[in-house]
C-alpha cells in the first residue's frame, strides 16, 4: 500500500486547494474531483521566499541560489541544467517573473519513495529575494500550518496561474496513522489537515512547496515539504509533509556541497 499511496505523489497536480494540501492520489482510488475549500490568493510580496519550479512542483528559497524542494520532484543528483526557477511574483505570466536555471540537484541520500522526501536545487545565479529558514528542532511542529502554491484547486484538477494560501492544523501522529497505517513513517513525517471535515489541503503540483508558521520572533520557519496524501482535502485523509527538523542538518550539510 505504501508503495501505491506514495506513487502518486503531489507533484505536477500539486495545488492549490486553494493549495489544499498536495494530497497523493493511489492508484485505483476514486476520481471524483473534490474542490478544496478555505484557500484565498496570495498578495504580491507576501511569501517572497516562494519558487514555482518547471516540472510541476513547488519549493521555497532555503538560500539566495538553492531552493529545497521534495526528493520526488527530481530524477537523482547530478548536474542538471533543465529546470526552471520562477520566483518573485504570485501571478506565472507576471512580465517581473524572475527566472533561473538549475546547475545541480542533490536528492536525499538513500531515497526510494518512502520518507526522506527533500532534495536540494542549485541555481545558475542567486535570487535576491528573502530566503525561508528551516526548523532545527520540534519546537514548531505544533498550531495552525500556512501552505501555498500553484497546485491543482481541484483533485485531478489543473495547476494554477496565481499563489493560493491556505492554514491547516497540526494532525498528531496517531491520528494520521489511522488514516495511514504503516505507510506513515512518524519519524520522518508531519501531518496537517481537516480530518473531521476535509475541505483544505494542498494538492497535486504543489509537491516540494513549504508548509510554515511564524516563530516566537515572528519571522516565517519551514516545518514541512508537501510530500504525499490520498486524494486532496478529502475528509479523513490529512496532508502528509516531510518533517523538516528531522533533516536539518542533513540538508544544511548537503547545500554546504553544492
Amino acid at each position: 500500500m505504501k508503495q501505491l499511496l506514495r506513487a502518486v505523489k503531489r507533484c505536477s497536480v500539486i495545488a492549490a486547494v486553494a493549495l489544499a494540501a498536495v494530497s497523493l492520489q493511489p492508484a485505483g482510488a476514486s476520481a471524483a474531483p473534490q474542490p478544496v475549500v478555505g484557500g484565498t490568493r496570495a498578495a504580491q510580496g507576501e511569501f517572497p521566499f516562494m519558487v514555482r519550479l518547471s516540472m510541476g512542483c513547488g519549493g521555497a528559497l532555503y538560500a539566495k541560489d538553492i531552493v529545497l524542494t521534495a526528493a520526488h520532484c527530481v530524477n537523482g543528483s547530478g548536474n542538471n541544467t533543465s529546470i526552471t526557477a520562477t520566483a518573485g511574483v504570485v501571478d506565472l505570466q507576471s512580465s517581473s517573473a524572475i527566472k533561473v536555471k538549475s546547475t545541480k540537484v542533490l536528492q536525499a541520500p538513500g531515497y526510494n519513495g518512502a520518507g526522506k522526501d527533500w532534495a536540494l536545487i542549485k541555481l545558475a545565479k542567486p535570487i535576491d529575494l528573502p530566503t525561508l529558514k528551516i526548523a532545527t528542532n520540534t519546537a514548531y511542529n505544533n498550531g495552525d500550518f500556512t501552505v501555498a502554491g500553484w497546485g491543482a484547486a481541484t483533485e485531478g484538477g489543473s495547476q494554477q496561474r496565481y499563489l493560493l494560501k491556505a492554514s491547516v492544523p497540526f494532525v498528531s501522529d496517531a491520528e494520521c496513522q489511522a488514516a495511514y497505517g504503516s505507510d506513515l513513517i512518524p519519524g520522518e513525517e508531519i501531518c496537517a489537515g481537516l480530518v473531521d471535515t476535509g475541505g483544505v489541503d494542498t494538492c497535486q503540483g504543489d509537491s516540494g512547496g513549504p508548509m510554515f508558521r511564524k516563530d516566537n520572533a515572528g519571522a516565517w520557519i519551514q516545518v514541512g515539504i508537501v510530500s504525499w496524501g490520498q486524494g486532496c482535502a478529502r475528509p479523513g485523509y490529512p496532508g502528509v509533509y516531510s518533517e523538516v527538523s528531522t533533516f536539518a542538518a542533513q540538508i544544511a550539510s548537503a547545500a554546504a556541497t553544492l
